[in-house]
């Protein structure tokens, strides 16, 4: 009988594969404390309406690669394809409001139907940051801060660049939407036929396209900053001016673009080509009009995800996990004496596990190859309890088993 195979696009992990992950998580979980970020948990699923308003009924990820499904109430119900979305809905249906700003985060499985490569998945893991209900351009910089701060913690900082760019207030959105939209109508038949369909729709998503076609006609396309007010240009200018304060290195980006109508003023995206083709490991924006989307008020609001999989891909090998103490049993007879040996170990803070299957032969040979730091040998003679501790290093099964009552043996 064929073994049964996994799902296309996910993946069981072991070892190393699964303490890289582990690592990054770890790594969040340490920064996010550093700058006050509360830890959120959100459902894995929702109702189809809170992705489809919030991402956009257009975008490939709700007309393509969304999960979704009929529950046998009748409802329309998707696994989550990000955190963003989900969170906003809890700020207003849990009655988060009272705690704006309010600065959280998130990680765990998310899910999309698209085609499975390098480093990504149908079912990945997103580490996810916001804050929202904070409108002054000082928590951009402190949501920016807190990425690159994870990246330095993991070690990978020097081989990412944090690109960014302002897409203005809505007076500056609008101007520049219309200019993008005259500029490509002179030159549609030149446009990739994706290119022409988002021309009325999502003019700014053409900057995003990698068709060559699109390619050479996007390099003369009208810059943002020539439309920029001067209330959209002091934003972006004291996040900059922020992120130079910080230590925060930056290029800019005046392509880089989010194509919903409710991103405002800075869009980034941490990119790295250590991973084949050049690519985003960390990518957010300010989007001041999302929960107005989810019938809640105006509400400014700032985050970023992560792939958890591309930053466990660039990371060193954690070291792995070493056993404190192997005990390795010489006959049947000391088998219950070792797990009592075992426990009081483990009540003192030392890893212990146990070698009782093989012969006793067998069994150190697989204590020492798995790299214990220390063997503690027990054999059961007649009524005695015999013991060989073997050790490099600081005799910590020592130290821990001076007070230890030793059982008399069965």
């Amino acid at each position: 009988m064929t073994p049964v195979q996994p799902v296309r696009g996910t993946q069981s992990l072991l070892g190393e594969d699964a303490d890289r992950l582990a690592v990054v998580i770890a790594a969040f979980d340490r920064v996010r404390r550093l700058f006050g970020f509360k830890r959120v948990e959100v459902p894995t699923i929702e109702q189809t309406s809170v992705f489809a308003r919030t991402i956009g009924e257009t975008t490939d990820v709700v007309s393509k690669e969304m999960y979704s499904f009929e529950d046998r109430g009748g409802e329309s119900i998707t696994l989550r394809p990000e955190f963003t979305a989900g969170i906003c809905r809890a700020y207003l249906s849990e009655g988060w409001q009272q705690h704006a700003p309010l600065k959280v985060a998130a990680h765990g499985s998310a899910f999309r139907y698209e085609r499975p490569q390098k480093g990504r998945f149908r079912e990945f893991h997103q580490l996810d940051a916001e804050i929202i209900g904070a409108a002054e351009p000082q928590y951009d910089v402190e949501l920016l801060s807190l990425g690159y701060r994870l990246l330095v913690e993991l070690g990978i900082a020097d081989g990412v660049t944090l690109e960014l760019n302002t897409l203005g207030d809505s007076e500056t959105r609008g101007s520049w939407r219309s200019a993008l939209v005259l500029y490509f109508e002179g030159h549609k038949d030149a446009l990739s036929q994706e290119s022409q369909d988002r021309l009325y729709k999502n003019p700014l998503r053409i900057l995003d396209s990698k068709d060559p076609r699109d390619q050479a006609l996007i390099q003369d396309a009208p810059d943002i900053d020539m439309y920029l007010t001067p209330d959209a240009g002091r934003f972006f200018s004291e996040v900059t001016a922020g992120l130079r304060a910080a230590g925060v290195p930056w290029k800019r980006n005046s392509r880089l673009v989010r194509g919903l109508d409710y991103y405002r003023h800075t869009a980034f995206e941490f990119v790295t080509d250590r991973l084949g083709s050049q690519g985003a490991v960390i990518a957010g924006g300010r989007y001041d009009g999302l929960i107005e989307s989810l019938g809640g008020p105006h509400t400014p609001a700032v985050g970023w995800a992560a792939g958890i999989e591309r930053l466990a891909m660039m990371i060193d090998a954690p070291e792995s996990d070493v056993v404190d103490v192997a005990i390795v049993v010489e006959n049947d007879r000391a088998a219950l004496c070792a797990n009592t040996v075992a426990e009081h170990l483990r009540s003192k803070g030392l890893s212990a596990e146990l070698y009782v299957t093989g012969s006793p032969r067998k069994r150190r040979d697989r204590a020492i190859k798995k790299g214990a730091e220390e063997i503690l040998t027990l054999d059961v003679q007649a009524d005695q309890v015999t013991t060989r501790l073997s050790s490099a290093f600081e005799h910590k099964a020592e130290r821990a088993l001076s007070d230890f009552e030793w059982p008399k043996p069965e």
